[in-house]
């Protein structure tokens, strides 16, 4: 193994709530309706995926222009006092990073994929962060790991990936990566989905052993 490329929303950061409640809130106040399966099928998707399914699915009033930006402005707004980093969540990173090159793979725009590294001051440690924003896809579809692995020079087949969502560890398998998979337990993943995956572990904190570290 080369690098370990870790997903952030329900990995390192506890946001997964945090997007639905910001979205739905958003989404209700226009004057769309939130379906039964809207949560799970959000899970991964790029900033105009999301945007453009609030809008022509859900029917929220607004352009997918203008609905992305009230949703990631409230996001912001909810991560001035720090964003709600899983515990143990950067310690984890550091000790990744002292055998790996680590990178983040994530659906969340860049300037708040920014606010956790700077926030737990993982910025050096971190040399690549993608978001799906920045490639041709948002997860299931394997771009944004691609990307990372382009970037850091390695083969994703000779890459881990560290996930928590169905969409998210489909994404990481079509890459062709090792994925250990930590389990949302707000939205737990498919399990046949999760049956295919290297290794599963029940907290983030249980990755460096499972790593071998």
């Amino acid at each position: 193994m080369d690098a370990v490329i870790f997903d952030l929303d329900g990995v390192l950061v506890d946001s997964e709530k945090l997007w639905d409640e910001v979205r739905r809130d958003v989404v209700a106040a226009h004057g769309g309706t939130w379906l039964p399966d809207s949560t799970r099928k959000q899970q991964g998707m790029s900033t105009p995926e999301w945007a453009s399914y609030l809008v022509n699915t859900l029917g929220a009033q607004l352009t997918p222009d203008e609905i992305a930006q009230v949703v990631v402005s409230r996001m912001a707004e909810r991560y001035e006092a720090g964003p709600p980093v899983i515990d143990g969540a950067p310690d984890v990173v550091r000790t990744v990073a002292r055998r790996y090159p680590v990178a983040i793979a994530s659906s969340s725009p860049p300037a708040l994929i920014q606010a956790f590294l700077h926030a737990c001051d993982l910025t050096s440690l971190v040399p690549v962060a993608v978001s799906s924003e920045e490639v041709g896809a948002g997860k299931p579809a394997p771009d944004v790991y691609l990307r990372a692995a382009t970037l850091l020079n390695v083969a994703a087949d000779r890459s881990a990936a560290v996930e928590d969502s169905t969409n998210g560890l489909r994404a990481a398998l079509a890459a062709e990566m090792a994925v250990y998979a930590v389990p949302n337990p707000h939205f737990p993943p498919d399990p046949a989905v999760l049956a295919q995956t290297t290794a599963v572990v029940r907290d983030i904190n249980e990755l460096p052993a499972a790593l071998g570290l």
